[in-house]
C-alpha cells in the first residue's frame, strides 16, 4: 500500500507523473532508448524543454518579456546568482528575513554589496511573517521567500516596491494563484512542490539583466543561460522532463485554480483539527500559517508520544516530523498529496484523542 507521504522535500509527485517518469527510464518516445541516456541536444529532448517553459508562463499567465530557466545548484545557488545579477557595483539590497533559507539568502547578498534586512522574526523563531516593513526606494532589489517549510508560515501578500522584486517560491510555487507579473525574478528548486530534486526553475524580467556594472562569472550570468535555452551546459534532463510532467498534470486538471482549491481543503481541515484537538497547538502565528508546510506540537509529549508515533507508522503516515528548530510534527501538503491523505491522518489525530 502506498503511504501517506508528507515528506518536506523531495515532495510527493502523482503517481501518474511517476509512471510515466519510470517509463521513460527505460523507453523515451518509443526509441527505445532511455531518457537519461539520449544527447541532450536531440530534437526529443528539446521538446521537453521547449514545452516545460511554455507551461510555467502558462500557468503562470505571464506577459511577454520573462525568460524561464532550468538550471542547477538549488535554490541556494541562486542565493549568489541573484545579486550577481541584479545589484549594482556598490549598491544595496533588502531582504526580508522569515527563516533559515531567507537568512542564507541574505548572507550571501552581503559579499557583494549594502544589506538592509527590513522584516526580522528571529525573535520568536520565525514564527510569524513580519507587517509594517519599509523597503528602502533606493535599493536594486527586495528580496523575500514566500513560504517557510521549517517554521511553517507564509506570505499571504506582498509588498509593492520601488526597487526590483525577488522571491524565492521554493515551497510554495504552483500551490496559489499570485499576480506573477509583479515579480522581477522569481526562483525554486524542483523538489518541494514540481519535481526530484537536480533541477531549480528561475523565472526572470529580460529587462531588468546586465545593468550591473559588474563582471558576471559566464556560469553564473542568467543571460548566458537565456542565450542557450538552459542549455548552456548539460541539463539535468530526468529532473526537467518529471518537471514537465507535474506542470502538465497540473494543466491538465484545471491549472493553478483548481489546485489552489484543493490546497485549501487540505490545510483547512488539518488547522482545524490542530485547533480543536486539546491534544494539540500549532506553532505558527494563525494569520501567518502555511498552507503547504503545518507545524504541530503534542501538549504533553511525555504522555502521548509514543502511542502517536506508532500510530502513524501503522496508519501507513511518512515524513511528519518536525524540523529539529520547532520540533513537534510538520505535515507537508504539496500540490500532490491527496485530500485522502490528510483525512487519514485526522483520524489518526483523534484517534488518539479518544485514547487519552
Amino acid at each position: 500500500m502506498k503511504k501517506h507521504n508528507f515528506s518536506a522535500g523531495p515532495c510527493i509527485l502523482p503517481e501518474s507523473v511517476l509512471k510515466q517518469a519510470s517509463e521513460a527510464i527505460l523507453n523515451f518516445d518509443d526509441l527505445n532508448l532511455s531518457l537519461i541516456e539520449i544527447s541532450h541536444r536531440s530534437k526529443n529532448v528539446v521538446a521537453v524543454m521547449d514545452e516545460a517553459m511554455a507551461l510555467v508562463k502558462e500557468l503562470m499567465g505571464l506577459p511577454e518579456g520573462y525568460s524561464v530557466l532550468f538550471l542547477q545548484g538549488g535554490a541556494s545557488l541562486e542565493f549568489l546568482m541573484v545579486p550577481y545579477n541584479l545589484m549594482k557595483e556598490g549598491g544595496k539590497a533588502a531582504y526580508l528575513e522569515t527563516g533559515t533559507w531567507a537568512k542564507k539568502a541574505r548572507q550571501e547578498a552581503e559579499a557583494f554589496g549594502d544589506v538592509t534586512v527590513v522584516g526580522n522574526s528571529s525573535d520568536k523563531n520565525f514564527s510569524y511573517i513580519p507587517k509594517g516593513y519599509e523597503v528602502p526606494a533606493d535599493a536594486d532589489y527586495f528580496h523575500s521567500t514566500s513560504n517557510n517549510t521549517i517554521y511553517g508560515t507564509q506570505m499571504k501578500s506582498f509588498p509593492k516596491v520601488n526597487c526590483l522584486n525577488v522571491c524565492d517560491m521554493s515551497s510554495d510555487i504552483f500551490s496559489r494563484n499570485l499576480d506573477f507579473s509583479q515579480f522581477d525574478l522569481i526562483y525554486a528548486g524542483a523538489q518541494k512542490n514540481m519535481g526530484p530534486a537536480g533541477t531549480t526553475l528561475v523565472v526572470v524580467k529580460d529587462e531588468i539583466l546586465g545593468k550591473t556594472g559588474r563582471k558576471i562569472p559566464t556560469m553564473l550570468d542568467y543571460n548566458t543561460h537565456i542565450a542557450k535555452e538552459s542549455m548552456f551546459n548539460t541539463p539535468p534532463v530526468f529532473a526537467i522532463y518529471t518537471s514537465m510532467l507535474t506542470l502538465r498534470w497540473l494543466k491538465e486538471n484545471g491549472g493553478i485554480d483548481w489546485i489552489e482549491n484543493i490546497n485549501n481543503q487540505k490545510a483547512e481541515l488539518l488547522y482545524g483539527e490542530i485547533d480543536r484537538n486539546p491534544l494539540f497547538a500549532g506553532t505558527a502565528a494563525v494569520e501567518d500559517r502555511s498552507y503547504m508546510n503545518a507545524c504541530f506540537l503534542l501538549n504533553d509529549e511525555s504522555a502521548h508520544k509514543e502511542s502517536f508515533d506508532n500510530m502513524l507508522k501503522e496508519g501507513g503516515i511518512n515524513g511528519l516530523n518536525g524540523h529539529r528548530s520547532v520540533g513537534g510534527y510538520r505535515a507537508s501538503m504539496y500540490n500532490a498529496l491527496p485530500l485522502s491523505s490528510v483525512e487519514a491522518l485526522l483520524e489518526i489525530m483523534r484517534e488518539l484523542e479518544r485514547k487519552a
